[in-house]
């Protein structure tokens, strides 16, 4: 008996810490416990922190989170009220509000996640389906387009880039969804506490269309830029070959100007310098036809002159006369 002594009193300890530890639990600051009594919840749930007891080896904890957690879906494709088909991805915040109703109808965060995939992706698709595409990716009413300040007036008044109105936008229509899935989830024991758009993108297969529409708006108005631009340039070359023509002409009349100008000097200079006596008149006369030779004639040339010219006397005195023969060809 007193060798058993000691191995009892060992079972006795750890029956008793057992006991202790299945009689003791703490609740901390971010969770709330609801106790089960043989899968059945007992009591109101424990939302306060601190360290509680229950019966051990009859009772179980059970934790909920109480911190707002986060749902985010999967894009999902559904098509918009003006039957174009787009890529929806949303995101949500939401918390456990009730844990003994959450707790009896969904009972861990998994099922919740499940349910709520169910409820904010059905109002999700009911919401996209009545609005047309422009009232989901818009957000401002009577937005303004941002005009490029070269444009033309007759640019700026075409409709090209205007932005079609709006109605509701986006904010409203997260709203909707959020109104209606935040009345549902409400039985399960859970508060919705924000809904929003992550990102919407066009569906595979008609994203090339819009593409293509967004490529061919974007064409024109760069033809238009260039149309305005060759009508620019050829103006600026006009005007250039105008002012060009009105300099030159310019600078003729200018050089014409000066060189009568100094023609007349010249010819007045000579005057003064061949008017001083008879003989420097002779001179000039001799020296000028002398000139004139020069520039009527040339080799092979053929003169048809009188021999009472004053060009052809300096000719018939350069010879003795008795050496100038002239055949009635030559005269």
């Amino acid at each position: 008996m007193k060798k058993a002594s000691p191995v009892i009193a060992l079972v006795i300890l750890v029956f008793i810490a057992l006991a202790v530890k299945g009689t003791l639990y703490t609740v901390s600051e971010v969770e709330q416990v609801i106790i089960t009594q043989f899968g059945k919840p007992v009591g109101e749930p424990i939302t306060e922190a601190g360290l509680n007891v229950k019966i051990p080896f009859v009772q179980n904890v059970n934790a909920i989170d109480k911190r707002v957690l986060e749902w985010d879906g999967d894009p999902s494709d559904m098509p918009t009220k003006d039957k174009l088909y787009i890529s929806v991805d949303l995101f949500a915040r939401w918390r456990i509000t009730d844990p003994l109703q959450y707790f009896l109808r969904l009972r861990d965060e998994r099922s919740a996640q499940s349910r709520l995939d169910d409820i904010l992706g059905s109002e999700t698709r009911n919401a996209v389906a009545k609005h047309e595409l422009i009232e989901i990716i818009r957000t401002t009413k009577n937005r303004q387009p941002l005009r490029d300040a070269l444009l033309t007036g007759a640019v700026r008044d075409l409709t090209l880039g205007n932005l079609v109105p709006i109605h509701k936008g986006r904010q409203v229509v997260e709203d909707e969804i959020f109104t209606a899935a935040a009345d549902k989830v409400r039985v399960f024991g859970i508060e919705l506490l924000d809904i929003r758009f992550k990102r919407i993108n066009y569906n595979a297969s008609v994203r090339p269309k819009i593409y293509d529409r967004m490529i061919s708006e974007r064409r024109q108005i760069a033809e238009r830029f260039l149309s305005e631009g060759n009508g620019e340039a050829a103006r600026i070359r006009g005007n250039r070959v105008r002012d060009l023509n009105k300099i030159q002409s310019e600078a003729y009349r200018q050089v014409e100007e000066i060189r009568g100008l100094a023609d007349a000097r010249a010819a007045e200079i000579y005057a003064q310098a061949y008017n001083q006596n008879p003989q420097a008149v002779s001179l000039y006369e001799f020296t000028r036809t002398l000139q004139a030779y020069r520039s009527i004639m040339a080799e092979n040339t053929t003169l048809v002159l009188s021999t009472e010219s004053d060009l052809f006397k300096y000719l018939k005195g350069i010879y003795p006369p008795e050496a100038i023969k002239l055949t009635p060809e030559k005269q």
